[in-house]
């Protein structure tokens, strides 16, 4: 048993000729719509995913919808956004979206 823990743990700890690939993004084309706020949502939003994901949400959901989900971009994903900013991406997103 003590075997095959180690050569688990050697074979997790090893790089397994894993080489760091790079590629080049599409260029974004989906823009956030015009509106109150909307700098929030660009500041904090964008840092992490584009403006598909926000689009790919049901449209028209209203406040409840969008402040579960800012909730769960800050505490489930670690989202640095401040209360104050959080309040104007809800607000932003509830009435645009």
């Amino acid at each position: 048993m003590r075997r095959l823990a180690i050569t688990i743990a050697l074979f997790l700890a090893s790089p397994c000729g894993a080489e760091p690939r790079t590629y080049a993004l599409p260029e974004e084309t989906a823009t956030l719509r015009p509106g109150p706020d909307r700098e929030a949502a660009q500041n904090n939003c964008l840092a992490c995913h584009s403006v598909d994901y926000i689009l790919l949400q049901p449209p028209h959901m209203g406040r409840p919808y969008w402040e579960g989900i800012v909730k769960k971009m800050i505490k489930t994903y670690r989202a640095k956004i401040d209360a104050d900013d959080a309040q104007k991406i809800v607000d932003y997103l509830a009435k645009t979206y």
